[in-house]
Order: C-alpha cells, then structure tokens, then sequence
C-alpha cells in the first residue's frame, strides 16, 4: 500500500515544528494542531494497515496527550519551557518513527 499522502503530510507538519523553542501560546497552539493532525493522519494509518500501526496509534498518542498536559499542568515559567520542549521533541520523534515506517513498507 502506498502511503506517499500521509508521509506528506507529517514531513510536512514536522518540519514546521523542528524550529519552535520558545514557550509562548501561540507555539504550544502549533504543537497542539499538529497533535491533533498528527492523531488524524495516525487514525487513517491504523485504519488501512491496522497491524503496522495499532501499536503507534494506541501507545504514541498516549504518550502525545502526557506530553501535552505536562505543559498545561506546569505550575512555573522553568517547567512549562521544559515540559514544551520536551512535548515538542516527542511529536518529532513519534512523526520520524511513522514516517520510518510508512517508508518500509513501500
């Protein structure tokens, strides 16, 4: 099965996420969209290959949604940047490991 759409679409999504470093609402908004996107796209996979990506739509977005409130709950300015870049470096890492896949499995 080809999978050259979503691909697109996550390379595309985390590329633009690689660059934020910076707590501020506006870049956790970022991160939150392409969470969300990100879940959308994983959904689709599972949906037409459900024995290669059951396991990353189940544990990732586990994980994804941890990382996010970890940043809401952060009670200082210190534990919300570090808690946001951490969030962020989750979503890059999860979006590699599920392009890393859909690559293997042209």
């Amino acid at each position: 099965m080809g999978y050259a759409k979503e691909r697109g679409k996550l390379e595309k999504l985390s590329g633009k996420i690689v660059g934020l470093d910076i707590y501020n609402e506006k870049n956790f908004a970022i991160l939150v969209d392409s969470h969300e996107k990100y879940s959308h796209t994983i959904r689709i996979l599972k949906n037409k290959e459900p024995e290669l990506f059951m396991e990353l739509y189940t544990n990732e977005l586990q994980e994804l949604k941890g990382a996010r409130n970890a940043v809401k709950e952060s009670e200082t300015d210190e534990a919300r940047q570090a808690n946001f870049l951490l969030y962020r470096d989750t979503i890059v890492r999860i979006m590699d490991k599920t392009i890393q896949i859909t690559k293997q499995t042209n």
